[in-house]
């Protein structure tokens, strides 16, 4: 069997941790061997760097500084994690991947695209998703299930303003339009179960 690699992004409160593991149980009922991992994280040293990425005030780190880190923490969860389960032919799906970083770091934060992508090409060497799926909710509606989810311990990403996820919701519909075969768009403002069933749908030329 062929390993796959999927990838769900989109912004905050919009679902990923629980679509990513909807989905990987959708997959084994199916026979579908399936790895759960997210980012920043995914393994031991990228991990660790996600504290550093997570916690503390959001102008801890710049814009360049966390695409150092991000490119850091997703060269050794894709070395130590991501490329040993897909040759073993097992499906990957991860919460995030250099799409977030495009999208958070890049347009959100004001970073050429290209130099996003070649800190990627050097750190993971350029390894990309064979789908992935940008979950979109309204920022309003995003923001008030994150702040459900994590009360007043919102990370350093998810405090930021509606303006800065405007333009991160943004950038990823501009993705979704540039590479159509690979980024697929998916309300996540309807109920969880028909989310899954849409996501599945949109894995349907990839199943065996």
């Amino acid at each position: 069997m062929i390993g796959r690699f999927i990838s769900l992004e989109g912004g905050e409160g919009a679902g990923k941790s629980t679509q990513v593991r909807a989905l990987a149980a959708a997959l084994d009922a199916r026979g579908i061997p399936a790895l759960v991992t997210r980012e920043p994280g995914g393994s031991e040293g990228a991990e660790a760097i996600r504290t550093l990425l997570m916690e503390g005030a959001v102008a801890r780190w710049s814009p360049h500084s966390e695409a150092l880190l991000f490119a850091a923490a997703r060269a050794d969860h894709v070395e130590k994690t991501i490329r040993p389960a897909l040759g073993a032919g097992t499906w990957v799906i991860c919460d995030r991947f250099i799409d977030s970083s495009r999208a958070y770091q890049g347009v959100a934060g004001g970073i050429d695209d290209a130099a996003v992508l070649a800190l990627h090409g050097f750190g993971s060497r350029g390894l990309l998703p064979d789908r992935t799926f940008v979950l979109e909710v309204p920022v309003e509606q995003g923001r008030a299930r994150a702040e459900g989810r994590d009360g007043a311990g919102a990370d350093r990403f998810a405090a930021r303003g509606d303006a800065f996820h405007e333009d991160v919701a943004s950038a990823f519909r501009g993705y979704a339009a540039r590479e159509p075969d690979r980024v697929r768009l998916i309300d996540a403002s309807v109920r969880a179960a028909a989310v899954t069933t849409a996501l599945l749908a949109g894995l349907s030329d990839l199943l065996p």
